[in-house]
């Protein structure tokens, strides 16, 4: 069995060419980026939204070392703002719900922002682009926003969108798990 944020890797590895323009909505320690950032190559665009400045910064760090900065776009502010978004249409988006690791875990994504953040990425979401989602349950307010999340994402019209959960239902510890969007 694939951890849910490998198996969310393949599926935007699968999905993500050379020149393709993608979002990292909450680029963390910055390791979405450089995979994103290693996909789209040097005629692509990744653009790495997070709300925390340390997060910023980490990740300008990792794509400074893997000589990758220059095809990124760092931007602190909210998921949920459409201007932290770029203009345009985007072949993938990665999102990792929870909070920073190795930083103050009283700081989380809520469900409210990141539904919003969802809308905004339904928007800029071109013909066969994906959205993943990795959901973590274990801190205060996971499971509203798991339930929140999953939520909008079954209302996605089926005739534009196809949906798929993925999770391990017999572990411990609230694992996290991955919802997947594919537009059609």
């Amino acid at each position: 069995m694939k951890k849910p944020l490998i198996f969310a890797h393949e599926l935007v590895a699968a999905t993500l060419k050379p020149g393709d323009m993608a979002v990292d909505a909450t680029c963390g320690r910055g390791n979405d980026t450089l995979f994103l950032a290693r996909l789209v190559g040097e005629k692509g665009k990744v653009f790495a939204i997070d709300i925390q400045p340390e997060a910023i910064v980490a990740t300008q760090e990792k794509l400074q070392s893997a000589g990758l900065l220059d095809h990124v776009t760092l931007v602190q502010g909210s998921h949920a703002e459409p201007v932290a978004w770029p203009q345009g249409k985007v072949k993938a988006v990665m999102i990792n719900l929870g909070y920073l690791p190795g930083g103050d875990h009283s700081l989380v994504t809520k469900p409210e922002t990141t539904v919003a953040a969802l809308q905004i990425a339904c928007g800029h979401l071109q013909t066969d682009g994906i959205i993943t989602i990795v959901v973590y349950t274990g801190h205060a307010g996971g499971i509203e926003e798991y339930r929140a999340v999953h939520s909008f994402c079954t209302s996605l019209p089926q005739e534009e969108y196809t949906v798929l959960e993925y999770r391990m239902i017999n572990q411990v510890n609230n694992p996290p798990l991955l919802i997947a969007v594919m537009r059609r």
